[in-house]
C-alpha cells in the first residue's frame, strides 16, 4: 500500500471532525451594532427618493445623523451633519438611545433652525429611529432611510463620527459627557478650517446661512 493511500482514511476522518467541530460548535460572527440596532420597520422613505439637490449639496438644509455608540452598547450620543456646511450637532442622551428619546432630543435641537434650514433627515434604519414619522411631523421635513447596511449612503455623517472619535473613545461610557461637554465639542468641530469649504469653518457657513433668513 502506498502512503498516499495509507494516509487517506485518516486524512479523510480528520477533515470530517473538523467539518463537525465547525458547524455545531463555532457561533457565526456578526457586527455587534448591526445585531442590536438593526430596525424592524419597512414602511419608510428610501434615500433614492431624496431629491437632487441634497445629493450634489446645492441647496442647504439636508442633514445626515447617526449615533455614536459607547462601551456595551449602553451609552450613546446622536450626531447630525448638514451636508453643505458640514456643520454639526451633538444629541445628549444619558439615559438611553431608545426611539422617543431620540425623536425628543432631535426634534429640540433642529427645532432652533430656520425652516430653510432643515429640508431633510437621512439615517440608517436603527431601531432608535422608530420615531421618524413624529420626527418628520415636528420638524416638517422628511426622514430618508438608507438602503440596510450602507452606511456609506450618508458618508457625510460617517465621517464626521471618525472625526469625532478623538474626543469619543470606542469603549468609552459616553454617558459621562454633559450638555455642555457636547456644545464644547461640538464647537471645535465646528471652527476648524475645512480644504472643502475653501477653508471657511461650518460655523461661519451656517452662520452665514442663518443670517440670510434673518
Amino acid at each position: 500500500m502506498s502512503r498516499k493511500q495509507s494516509l487517506s482514511p485518516d486524512c479523510g476522518q480528520l477533515r470530517a471532525d473538523l467539518s463537525k467541530r465547525l458547524s455545531t460548535h463555532r457561533a457565526v460572527r456578526k457586527p455587534r451594532t448591526q445585531t442590536e440596532r438593526r430596525g424592524k420597520f419597512t414602511d419608510v422613505i428610501t434615500i433614492s427618493q431624496r431629491p437632487a439637490e441634497a445629493a450634489d449639496r446645492a441647496v442647504p438644509g439636508h442633514w445626515e445623523g447617526d449615533l455614536i455608540i459607547g462601551a456595551r452598547g449602553a451609552s450613546a450620543i446622536g450626531t447630525l451633519v448638514e451636508r453643505s456646511t458640514r456643520f454639526t450637532i451633538l444629541l445628549h442622551l444619558p439615559l438611553d438611545h431608545h426611539a422617543e428619546t431620540v425623536a425628543t432630543a432631535m426634534i429640540e435641537a433642529m427645532s432652533e433652525l430656520p425652516h430653510h434650514l432643515r429640508r431633510s433627515v437621512a439615517w440608517d434604519r436603527g431601531s432608535e429611529m422608530a420615531g421618524w414619522q413624529d420626527i418628520s411631523l415636528q420638524l416638517q421635513a422628511p426622514v430618508y432611510f438608507c438602503d440596510p447596511h450602507s452606511p456609506w449612503q450618508r458618508g457625510t455623517n460617517e465621517n464626521t463620527n471618525r472625526l469625532l472619535r478623538h474626543w469619543f473613545e470606542k469603549g468609552a461610557d459616553l454617558s459621562t459627557y454633559t450638555p455642555d461637554d457636547l456644545k464644547i465639542i461640538a464647537a471645535k468641530l465646528n471652527s476648524r478650517p475645512r480644504p472643502t469649504l475653501d477653508l471657511d469653518t461650518p460655523a461661519q457657513r451656517m452662520a452665514a446661512l442663518i443670517s440670510q433668513a434673518a
